[in-house]
C-alpha cells in the first residue's frame, strides 16, 4: 500500500492571533496527533490569516494546489466553521481534492455535497416560485416569450461551453505546475527531459497520475499552443 501524504490547512480570524500562535498551535496539535503513527507524509502546513467577513481564501487555494501536485488529502483541525462558509464548499468542491477533518473523520466529500445539496435545494425552491409565479402571470392573460426554434444555437452554445470548460481545467493545471518547474530550472534543469525527470523524483504527477515525459513538460511550458487537456 503506498504512503499516504497530507498537506495541512489551519486558519485564524486575526493577524495578531496569527502572529502569536492562538488557535493555531491547537489546531497543530490536533492535526500532528491525529496523524499520529501509521504510513503517512505531511507535505507542508499552510496557514490562513483572515477575517471571518471575507470568502478570500488565498491560502486555501494554495493548500489545494499542493493537495493537486503531490496527489495528497487536505487535512484540517475543525470542520465546523470552515463548513458553513460558501467560499470553502465551492473552492473545495471544484478542486477535485479529498480531504480528513480530525474533529469529524467520517466526513468526507459527501458531507460537503450534502452542504451544497442544501444550497441547491434552497435555489430549487426560488425556482419553483418563479414558475409558479410565471403560470399564475399566464393564467391571468399575460404573454409569455419564447423563441423555440433555435435549438441549434443553444446545442452550438453548449459545445462551447464544454470546450471552456476544458480548456479551463487545462489552464490551472498548468498554472499549478508552473511555479514548480520555475523552481526545478532555478536548480539547474534546462531541458525537458531533465525538467520531467525532476517531477518525477518529486513524485508529482500528471493530471492522469502518470510519469512526466518530455512532451506533457512542453505543453505547460507552452500552455497557450497546447491542445486542452493535459497528459
Amino acid at each position: 500500500m503506498s504512503q499516504r501524504r497530507f498537506v495541512a490547512y489551519y486558519r485564524v480570524s486575526t493577524e495578531k492571533q496569527g502572529r502569536s500562535g492562538l488557535g493555531l498551535e491547537a489546531q497543530q496539535e490536533a492535526v500532528r496527533s491525529y496523524l499520529n503513527g501509521g504510513d503517512w507524509q505531511l507535505m507542508s502546513e499552510v496557514i490562513e490569516v483572515e477575517s471571518g467577513k471575507k470568502n478570500n481564501r488565498p491560502r486555501l487555494t494554495e493548500a489545494l494546489r499542493l493537495c493537486r501536485l503531490h496527489g495528497a488529502i487536505l487535512i484540517i483541525a475543525k470542520l465546523d466553521r470552515l463548513a458553513r462558509n460558501v467560499a470553502f464548499i465551492s473552492n473545495l468542491m471544484e478542486s477535485g481534492v479529498e480531504f480528513t477533518a480530525v474533529d469529524f473523520p467520517q466526513a468526507n466529500r459527501l458531507t460537503v455535497h450534502i452542504l451544497a445539496a442544501v444550497a441547491e435545494h434552497e435555489r430549487e425552491m426560488i425556482s419553483r416560485r418563479t414558475k409558479d409565479a410565471l403560470a399564475a402571470a399566464k393564467a391571468r392573460g399575460t404573454k409569455l416569450g419564447g423563441n423555440r426554434g433555435r435549438i441549434h444555437l443553444v446545442a452550438k452554445k453548449g459545445a462551447e461551453a464544454s470546450a471552456l470548460v476544458r480548456s479551463t481545467k487545462a489552464r490551472s493545471r498548468a498554472a499549478d505546475i508552473r511555479p514548480i518547474v520555475a523552481d526545478i530550472q532555478a536548480s539547474g534543469a534546462t531541458s525537458l527531459r531533465q525538467i520531467a525527470a525532476a517531477l518525477n523524483e518529486r513524485h508529482i504527477r500528471t493530471s492522469r497520475g502518470k510519469n512526466w515525459t518530455a512532451t506533457q513538460v512542453m505543453r505547460v511550458l507552452g500552455q497557450e499552443k497546447a491542445p486542452p487537456g493535459l497528459a
